[in-house]
């Protein structure tokens, strides 16, 4: 695979190494680059996910002033079978989330955050009738 072959979403974090064990163990993400404590970038699948920790090129202060810093709410949305049994596996290992699960027309969500506030949404889609 190609980096062209690759969707990539970069993700300002605190921490690097707990970031790439976040995502290896919670979510199965595979180590393809590492050159922390500034950078790695994991992928899964066509998605590369790049972590930017504060000694990063991408951490570095804006001209007016303003640091990039994790959070916010644009996430990465990954598509579940069983959204209580992820529910329950991630809090297992300790996941912090934002809300409970909700429904609406499409099916149901949740979203938990990463080790630095960066979400992740958990979706089921709604049974096709």
């Amino acid at each position: 695979m190609t980096d062209q072959d690759l969707v990539s979403i970069r993700y300002i974090v605190d921490d690097v190494e707990k970031s790439i064990d976040f995502y290896a163990e919670l979510f199965g993400f595979e180590l393809r680059f590492s050159a922390a404590p500034a950078f790695a970038e994991v992928v899964r699948g066509n998605l590369r996910l790049l972590l930017s920790g504060p000694l990063s090129s991408a951490g570095r202060p804006l001209p007016d002033g303003r640091t990039p810093e994790p959070g916010g709410w644009n996430r990465i949305h990954f598509v579940v079978e069983e959204i209580d049994a992820e529910v329950e596996r991630l809090r297992a290992a300790g996941a912090g989330f934002r809300s409970d699960v909700i429904s609406g027309p499409g099916g149901r969500q949740i979203v938990l955050d990463d080790p630095s506030g960066n979400p992740i949404e958990l979706f089921e889609p709604a049974a096709a009738e």
